[in-house]
């Protein structure tokens, strides 16, 4: 066993001889997800500090108590440690570093703390949406970060959940199991371990592209707001997006969506999981088709629509979810002509060119790579 292996393997061991209340965690993105974090994290007793690129999104907590209420499925006021606009100063000396910003800000995030990042930290995508903990590890490779931190991805965002105000949040469901994975696989274990000690719903994933192709946001977002364009527009999301939006029609498209993206997977030599066996191992919402498990699952009552179209379910989605999918798709030569599709009406409904922005195979640096090649990826992190 290496060096390298043997520092790791001592600082897994070391996170997990600390104290619950000596692990120190840095939230990065004050949004609907990482002030709901943020605040249960506080509330669970743990050292939290919070990152917000704008300064104005946390200028709520920068002064006083630094409390954020919480309601939902967990109740209460967080009081975090340190709310912050200088990242340097959120991620020193902490532990884990809980990335929680919509997926086309990860190359952004890993350029900010590549200066500051250290060997022993964790951090963690939530999620990594298709392809974010490796495009996050070329990100540091590229800015010649020599001692790399341990990288993770969540396949999704451990709740669904609501920004309120400037220092209040709502999570409306908590789900019942979320895979884990880093890159190189050879963490998972131990990484796993260290997250399961601030919260038990993280469970070991097979590697970064089982995570990354079971990315149901992936099916979920980009085609109900495309789909639904015009009610949005025309209420500004005054709807159930998903027990109104996801009608009998509208999910038949989403399930040969989810064809694709599973054919894809399968190419891959990955058996992904269909979005409705998703929705029963997250949520415990069944049903014989997609369209009944949507309806059956209490985590989406009362969750209302984006009430514009320049929303993260387009703009983060479709670049960082399908366009990989469609790539990776192309490259394999495992046709996709209905995620592509939701590509191009999006890329007209929003004025950009989702395909040129987007984490294709050429930006990922897997583009040429055999099966075997990106399979090797996945497990050693390098070719």
């Amino acid at each position: 066993m290496n060096n390298k292996s043997e520092r790791k393997k001592k600082i897994i061991k070391a996170l997990l001889k600390k104290k619950k209340d000596e692990l120190r965690i840095c939230i990065i993105g004050a949004g609907h997800g990482g002030l709901a974090m943020a605040a249960h994290l506080a509330i669970k007793g743990f050292s939290v500090n919070l990152f917000n690129r704008t300064k104005g999104h946390i200028k709520a907590l920068l002064k006083g108590e630094r409390k954020i209420k919480v309601e939902g499925k967990v109740e209460g006021f967080g009081k975090i440690k340190l709310a912050t606009n200088d990242i340097k100063e959120a991620i020193k000396g902490v532990d884990i570093i809980m990335v929680v910003v919509p997926a086309n800000g990860h190359e952004w995030v890993a350029r900010a703390c590549a200066p500051y990042i250290r060997e022993e930290q964790i951090v963690v995508l939530n999620p990594g949406r298709t392809g974010g903990a490796l495009e996050f590890l070329r990100t540091l490779q590229k800015t010649e970060v020599e001692e790399l931190p341990f990288i993770a991805e969540a396949q999704t965002f451990l709740y669904a959940s609501r920004k309120l105000g400037p220092a209040h949040a709502k999570i409306f469901a908590v789900k019942n199991a979320v895979p884990l994975a880093t890159i190189p696989a050879h963490w998972i274990p131990g990484v796993v371990k260290v997250i399961n000690r601030i919260f038990p719903q993280f469970a070991p994933g097979d590697n970064v592209f089982k995570t990354s192709f079971n990315n149901i946001g992936a099916i979920f977002h980009p085609a109900l707001t495309v789909l639904n364009a015009a009610w949005i527009e025309q209420t500004h999301g005054n709807f159930d997006y998903y027990i109104e939006g996801a009608s009998p029609s509208i999910t038949k498209v989403l399930e040969v969506l989810d064809k694709e993206r599973v054919s894809v997977a399968g190419a891959l030599g990955f058996r992904a999981m269909s979005a409705r066996i998703w929705l029963y191992t997250a949520y415990s919402a069944t049903g014989k088709n997609l369209h009944e498990a949507i309806l059956a699952n209490p985590g989406y009552e009362n969750i209302k629509a984006p009430d514009r179209l320049n929303h993260r379910y387009i703009d983060e989605d479709v670049p960082m979810s399908l366009v990989p999918i469609a790539s990776i798709g192309d490259m394999l030569k495992v046709p996709t002509p209905y995620i592509k599709s939701i590509i191009r009406i999006a890329s007209v409904m929003r004025g950009k060119d989702f395909w040129k922005t987007g984490r294709t195979v050429e930006k990922l640096g897997i583009k040429g790579m055999s099966i075997e090649q990106i399979r090797l990826l996945a497990v050693k992190g390098e070719i």
